[in-house]
């Protein structure tokens, strides 16, 4: 979808969050990061961040078992993109799992004036596979996008690249939640994450989801592709786009 720029404001980024409680400021701490790295020297500070709305909702945390509470996580995702999308130009969802409504949101923004756009974390990492050229990826993320079905926003990734799952989804769910839990910064995460990365036979890991890379260290012999931080990418790279676009 092309981008709609309003024309009474800045050009505008948006994050939609709630699942978990961390995910947004990961987003919004790597869109900054990815801005201040393309700006290099020229970069000022305030006056170079890009302007962002952000709607947290706790509800969407109900998305960790969404086959059993999917209508109740649709109810949530609609009033989220209604108040977000008129208010900004580009916006992501700070979770893997919920971008499983990607294509529901996309009929959503159809009826809403001005809308801005979505940018879907499957279409980035579609992108970054085919820049990487890997040929097998491990997948890690929540017990339903993992579990590669109908309720993944990664069930067509197979189409695309042989991979690999957990052979112990629910320890993995376990991590996730504890992650939630107890916070980032809780000692006892980051070796329970290398041990699963560990036991995975593929070169190329995807932390697919938003806790994961809070916790992640580097793994020997080990790629590790952190969704989050391509889709923050790809966002600094249209506010950046837009500004160079008026100032031409």
């Amino acid at each position: 979808m092309t981008p709609r720029p309003h024309t009474a404001r800045p050009y505008t980024l948006g994050i939609i969050t709630g699942s978990g409680p961390e995910a947004g400021l990961d987003l919004w701490a790597k869109i900054l990061r990815h801005t201040q790295t393309r700006m290099g020297a020229g970069f000022r500070g305030d006056l170079d961040a890009p302007r962002l709305v952000a709607v947290s909702e706790p509800a969407l945390g109900l998305s960790m078992d969404l086959k059993a509470n999917e209508p109740a996580v649709w109810t949530a995702m609609e009033t989220a993109v209604r108040e977000i999308a008129p208010a900004v130009d580009a916006f992501a969802i700070a979770c893997n799992t919920l971008n499983w409504y990607a294509p529901r949101i996309e009929a959503l923004l159809a009826d809403i004036p001005r809308a801005g756009q979505l940018v879907s974390f499957q279409g980035v990492l579609h992108d970054e596979i085919r820049r990487l050229g890997a040929a097998r990826v491990g997948l890690l993320g929540s017990a339903p996008v993992v579990a590669l079905d109908d309720h993944s926003a990664y069930s067509g990734l197979a189409a695309h690249v042989a991979v690999e799952t957990p052979a112990d989804a629910g320890r993995l769910q376990a991590l996730i939640h504890d992650v939630k839990r107890l916070g980032s910064t809780d000692a006892s995460l980051g070796p329970r994450l290398q041990e699963i990365i560990m036991q995975m036979q593929a070169d190329t890991i995807l932390l697919a989801c938003t806790e994961l890379p809070l916790i992640a260290r580097p793994v020997a012999g080990r790629q590790l592709i952190d969704v989050t931080d391509a889709v923050a990418a790809r966002l600094a790279g249209l506010a950046l786009g837009h500004g160079q676009m008026r100032a031409a």
